[in-house]
């Protein structure tokens, strides 16, 4: 009853060899569906776990991985993050690697840095973090190359010759997908294009967007569209907003591109007979709250739970079984409107 099966073992029960073995249990190549099923057969009768065959990996060293990210009391975007690298976790917690969640508070520098060095003093093997703050995300991936530390990113992009991979989206495509988006509902009128932020310190994605956003109707020539920039900080977003509406009566779009669509929404809520067309990034409750009641059209889904997870699998499959790591791992840019925005929900 307590035999430790070997892939060995299993190889010989299925009929098959044992590196068609080793690639079904490590979902890599391909296997014909014959052998699959002939594997998978032998794997439910002996009741296997995956520990078995981890206690038969050669390398006995212990790799530390450490997650930098956003406290998600701060900020609800990041609670999926938090999920996805849960699933990490369970999914590799039989073999010899330690992954480890580490909080800054995304409206402080001096929190992610202090948090960066209390990393540091844990010497792991890599680290994955979200560039929040540009400069000082800068300065501290040198600090961890000095020290011989891998560093990965996701959610936002850095250009740095020391980051190993970035997991995310093509921020610059993604501004397209909402311009293009915004096309099809106005056939011209004046748009605004609108960043929230605790601090604005971490424009770049912001930035990004817009490019790809302006881009659009610069290479389409529709010189019926006006467009206008908006930079809004959380104390006062109400009064400006509603300032620059009365600035603007004839504001027939918003592009809003951080995850807080929903605080424009609410005050849109509060305004008879002015439509505008909204749209914004991510699924968070808000959002998605304001999307059913129409106030927002459509939502650009990110999935940072899937950017997270792959963030980290990638260096543990890196350590584990010697795989490469792309430098770049791109999400599809998964456009949600009310028809279909319940078929994300997780």
């Amino acid at each position: 009853m307590d035999k430790k099966y070997t892939i060995k073992d299993i190889a010989q029960m299925a009929g098959v060899s044992k590196g068609t073995v080793d690639r079904v249990l490590h979902n890599r190549g391909k296997v014909s569906p014959a052998a699959l099923e002939k594997i998978n057969e032998v794997l439910n009768v002996i009741d296997y776990e995956p520990n078995l065959i981890a206690r038969n990996l050669k390398s006995t060293k212990i790799y530390r991985i450490c997650v930098l990210l956003p406290d998600p009391a701060f900020d609800s975007y990041w609670l999926p993050c938090v999920n996805g690298i849960q699933d990490a976790i369970t999914e590799f917690k039989a073999y010899s690697v330690v992954i480890e969640t580490h909080y800054f508070n995304p409206e402080s520098t001096k929190s992610f840095l202090k948090t960066n060095e209390a990393i540091i003093t844990q010497s792991p093997d890599a680290v994955l973090l979200t560039p929040l703050f540009h400069k000082e995300t800068i300065e501290v991936i040198k600090q961890y190359d000095e020290l011989g530390i891998m560093v990965n990113t996701f959610n936002n992009q850095v250009e740095s010759s020391s980051i190993k991979s970035f997991v995310g989206q093509d921020l610059y495509k993604s501004g397209r997908v909402a311009a293009s988006l915004m096309n099809l509902i106005l056939p011209k009128g004046q748009i605004a294009v609108i960043h929230i932020d605790e601090s604005l310190k971490n424009a770049v994605h912001m930035q990004e967007k817009e490019k790809g956003f302006r881009n659009y109707f610069e290479e389409k020539n529709l010189s019926d569209f006006s467009l206008l920039t908006l930079k809004l900080k959380y104390s006062n977003i109400e009064t400006k907003f509603n300032a620059f509406l009365d600035e603007h009566p004839d504001l027939n779009g918003i592009f809003i591109t951080t995850s807080k669509a929903y605080q424009i929404a609410s005050v849109l809520s509060t305004i008879e007979n002015r439509k505008i067309t909204l749209i914004g990034y991510d699924l968070i409750e808000k959002n998605v709250s304001f999307l059913n009641q129409g106030l927002v059209h459509f939502l650009i889904h990110q999935n940072q739970k899937r950017q997270a997870y792959l963030g980290v699998s990638t260096l543990v499959e890196h350590f584990l079984f010697r795989k490469d790591i792309p430098e770049t791992i791109l999400l599809p840019i998964d456009i949600i409107n009310v028809e279909n925005a319940s078929f994300y929900a997780s």
